[in-house]
């Protein structure tokens, strides 16, 4: 992935973003004024306000001072005429299990670097089709083939695994799996032009999703779900945004079902280092505001805050982008990226990214939250 750039995106100018240089509060604001000059108009006209036009008086001439009832109240939609009032019960999901996960990641370690065209990669797909294929999910590897920018034409294998493919209502979960072919950002000179073993970058959302998968089998989800591990992710040059994400934009231009859609997508990326921080990533808030908030409130509650942290970063090159603008599927990027420093992790295309960098800790906390919204989504 790629960093484009840095801006904090508070709530007005997010809002900004989605109305130009029309804010919310002037928004009102000039609804209001023209309300009102609605009501001056009648009086001129009839000398008589109507009924409907003092009601639209209590709104807007009168002074911008709002009511607000914190107090949430679900009303059941089959008795919406009634007094009837009902909360939706909260699913207990699975637990997640953090060993369980670290195996997984630490099986694809073992396998060595995941670069395009290598042993490992092709071990890599065997060891994801087999894998799903136990946890009762329906799987293709979607086959393809992209351009790097460096000229060469590369396979692409994007492993796709389908639970309980008759639910009309489906959430996509999505990480990247291959490895970077070199580690550009090493201190080491000699290790520049080797490649990366992608363990917290790569194989740590590929290890989460894998033992999510495990639950789901334990127990399943109202909601269909759609897990893909999307290839040649890694294979981008620093400057090019275009040049990153290719097995996702394959996807996304060759859906593996025909008018696919999902109601919304969450991608991992980096999500197994101790002390890892999950800001919000401003292509996420822009697009999926409303499944960011699900998610880090959710994390919240749980105790998890200090992983999903309250802040929001500028927008990312990641693989949420071609499904959020090609697929049309808003799409959420849990990323480790350092706010403060504009950073990501501190082994990020090293040669040291290695089964060290994983730490049980942060994949509970990203587990279990994913978990938590997954089992309570109608």
């Amino acid at each position: 992935m790629e960093q484009l750039g840095q801006f904090n995106v508070t709530p007005d100018s997010y809002r900004d973003r989605r109305f130009g240089n029309l804010t919310m509060k002037k928004f009102k604001n000039k609804i209001s004024v023209k309300l009102k000059n609605l009501c001056d108009l009648c009086v001129e006209k009839t000398g008589t306000l109507l009924i409907v036009t003092i009601s639209l008086l209590v709104f807007s001439c009168g002074n911008d001072k709002t009511t607000t009832d914190n107090t949430t109240k679900p009303i059941d939609i089959t008795t919406a005429n009634t007094n009837t009032v009902v909360s939706k019960a909260h699913v207990v999901p699975p637990d997640f299990n953090s060993d369980s996960a670290f195996a997984y990641i630490k099986a694809q370690a073992d396998m060595g670097p995941r670069t395009p065209g290598s042993k490992a990669h092709d071990k890599a797909v065997a060891y994801y089709e087999k894998f799903f294929k136990t946890q009762g999910a329906d799987v293709k590897v979607q086959g393809g083939s992209m351009n790097t920018y460096d000229g060469k034409l590369w396979r692409i294998d994007n492993v796709i695994a389908t639970f309980n493919p008759q639910a009309k209502t489906r959430v996509l979960l999505c990480a990247h799996y291959d490895s970077r072919p070199f580690c550009d950002k090493d201190p080491i000179p000699t290790n520049k032009t080797k490649p990366c073993p992608g363990v917290n970058d790569g194989a740590s959302g590929a290890g989460v999703l894998m033992e999510v998968a495990r639950l789901i089998k334990q127990k399943s989800p109202t909601v269909g779900i759609d897990i893909i591990l999307f290839d040649l992710e890694d294979y981008g040059d620093n400057g090019d945004q275009y040049s990153w994400c290719l097995g996702s934009v394959y996807w996304a231009n060759h859906l593996h079902k025909a008018n696919y859609k999902a109601k919304y997508g969450i991608l991992l990326d980096m999500v197994g280092a101790k002390d890892a921080v999950f800001p919000k990533e401003g292509e996420s808030v822009f697009n999926a505001n409303d499944v960011v908030t699900k998610i880090w409130s959710t994390a919240a509650k749980i105790g998890y805050a200090n992983y999903f942290v309250n802040e929001t970063t500028g927008d990312m090159t990641d693989d949420h982008v071609p499904v959020n603008k090609i697929a049309q599927i808003p799409c959420v990027d849990i990323l480790h990226y350092n706010y403060l420093t504009n950073e990501f992790f501190e082994h990020h295309h090293r040669s040291t990214d290695d089964i060290n960098t994983i730490d049980k800790n942060t994949l509970k906390a990203v587990g279990q939250t994913l978990a938590e919204v997954i089992y309570n989504e109608e």
